[in-house]
C-alpha cells in the first residue's frame, strides 16, 4: 500500500502541476472516453441484456488511464497526495474544477455527435430515453448514495491499476470494479454528462435542462465523497498507519 501512495503522491503533482489548458484538454478526453464506454454499453446492452452493457463500458475508464487522461471522479483520489503534503489543497481543488469542466465537455460533445449522426438503433434510442426518465427520478437519498457507492468502486479501480505492473494488469485491474457499478445501477456524473443530455435529446427536451441538474449535482457529490471522503481518506490514513508500524 505504502508504494502506491508514494507512485501517487508522485502522480498528484504531475497532476496538478499541469497547466490549466492541459487540464482542460485532457479532463475533454477522459469525458468522451468515458462517453464512448457508454455508447458502447448502450449498444451491447440493448443487443443482449444489462450484464452485456457493464462488459463493455469499462472500456472508456482502460482508455482514460492507459493514455493519461485526466477524469474527475478517479482524480478524487487526488486527496491522498494533498493528506501526505505531496500537493497542495488549493491546486487539488483547481484540478477538480478544470477537469470536471473539460470531462462534462468531452461527455456533451460525444452525446450530441452520437444523437447528430444517427449511430444509435431504435430500441438504443427508447432505451437512452428511458434511462434519462429513471437518473431525473430518483430521490436525493438515491442519487447521493448511488453516486457514493459508484465512486468507491471506480476509485478501487484507478487504485488496483496503480499497484498493477503492466498494461494487462491495469486492464484486469480495472474492468471488474467498473463492470460492478454499471450492473449495480450506480450513478457515475462524468457518464451522466453523457447519458442524460443524449436521453434528454431523444426525448425532445434539449440538450440541457433543469431536470438533469440535481442528478449532476448531487451525484457530483457522492462522487466525491465516495471516492475522496472514504477510498482516499481511508487509504491515505491506512497507508499513514502502515509506515508508523513499519518504523
Amino acid at each position: 500500500m505504502t508504494e502506491v501512495l508514494k507512485a501517487y503522491d508522485l502522480a498528484g503533482q504531475k497532476k496538478c502541476g499541469l497547466s490549466v489548458g492541459k487540464m482542460l484538454i485532457l479532463g475533454l478526453f477522459a469525458g468522451a472516453f468515458i462517453a464512448l464506454g457508454g455508447l458502447g454499453s448502450q449498444f451491447a446492452g440493448t443487443i443482449v441484456n444489462k450484464f452485456a452493457g457493464a462488459f463493455v463500458f469499462p472500456v472508456g475508464l482502460m482508455m482514460v488511464v492507459l493514455t493519461g487522461a485526466e477524469l474527475f471522479t478517479g482524480n478524487c483520489l487526488l486527496i491522498m497526495p494533498v493528506v501526505r503534503r505531496a500537493v497542495s489543497l488549493p491546486r487539488m481543488l483547481l484540478s477538480w474544477l478544470i477537469v470536471y469542466i473539460g470531462n462534462a465537455l468531452g461527455g456533451l460533445l460525444i452525446a450530441c455527435a452520437v444523437y447528430g449522426a444517427g449511430v444509435l438503433p431504435e430500441e438504443a434510442r427508447a432505451a437512452a430515453v428511458s434511462a434519462y426518465q429513471t437518473k431525473c427520478a430518483l430521490s436525493a437519498p438515491e442519487l447521493l448514495i448511488r453516486g457514493i457507492l459508484c465512486n468507491v468502486l471506480v476509485c478501487i479501480a484507478v487504485y488496483l491499476a496503480f499497484a498493477a505492473k503492466d498494461v494487462p494488469g491495469k486492464i484486469l485491474s480495472l474492468f471488474f470494479p467498473t463492470m460492478l457499478f454499471v450492473l449495480c445501477s450506480f450513478e457515475h456524473s462524468i457518464a451522466n454528462w453523457y447519458f442524460l443530455p443524449l436521453g434528454s435529446l431523444y426525448a425532445g427536451s434539449g440538450v440541457l435542462n433543469g431536470s438533469m441538474a440535481a442528478n449532476l449535482c448531487l451525484v457530483t457529490l457522492g462522487n466525491i465523497l465516495g471516492g475522496a471522503g472514504i477510498v482516499g481518506l481511508g487509504f491515505a490514513y491506512a497507508g499513514k498507519t502502515a509506515v508508523k508500524r513499519d518504523k
